[in-house]
């Protein structure tokens, strides 16, 4: 016996914007289904996630994806574009390259997990102290989410988890840096914090 489907039909009368977040990010796993929880049909955003290459993503790669991403679609002034990247290896002048893009125009923006995205992870369970290598890292996040292998469990990431890495994000970025945190730390909660405002 077949099943019945239901078909989704739209409601007729005028459609909602949904602001969008064009996020270029270095990670092809993590950060796109990290991101992809703020996506639903429900949602007034919409998170588009440039993945980086399996093979390799540094800073110069992100930027030039982003670049290329806006050279065929355009934002509207109320949409945002973001660089999410991971200190890693990366020099200041590869870094500043993404900082100095991300202050040419309001709508732009650049966020860095030092040392990796995985931190920004860690602070939705932990205050995330004493941390001083991605291997720290890793371990301390796989005591929360354990077998933990760059694949995001959306149901340990709800919205008083996600608030409560913002405040820690917070209280580490104290006084707030100006471009990206020199030491541990993470500026993915600039980013995160206006998803959830809008």
């Amino acid at each position: 016996m077949a099943s019945k489907q239901k078909r989704f039909r739209r409601p007729l009368g005028k459609r909602r914007y949904r602001k969008l977040f064009v996020l270029a990010v270095e990670g092809t796993k993590t950060e796109p289904d990290y991101f992809g929880l703020f996506n639903s049909q429900k949602a007034v955003i919409h998170i588009k996630c440039l993945k980086g290459k399996e093979s390799s993503s540094s800073p110069p790669q992100v930027l030039a994806q982003m670049k290329k991403h806006l050279k065929e679609e355009s934002l509207k002034d109320s949409d945002e574009a973001w660089l999410v990247v991971d200190k890693d290896q990366w020099t200041n002048p590869q870094l500043a390259e993404l900082y100095n893009w991300s202050q040419s125009r309001n709508n732009y923006g650049f966020a860095l997990s030092n040392p990796n995205f995985e931190y920004w992870l860690l602070l939705h369970f932990e205050d995330g102290n004493a941390i001083s290598s991605t291997y720290d890292c890793s371990n301390r996040l796989k005591g929360h989410l354990p077998g933990y292998n760059k694949i995001i469990d959306s149901c340990k990431f709800t919205y008083d988890v996600i608030k409560r890495a913002i405040d820690r994000a917070k209280i580490h970025d104290n006084p707030p840096c100006t471009d990206w945190p020199r030491n541990t730390g993470t500026t993915v909660y600039k980013l995160v914090e206006k998803m959830l405002q809008v």
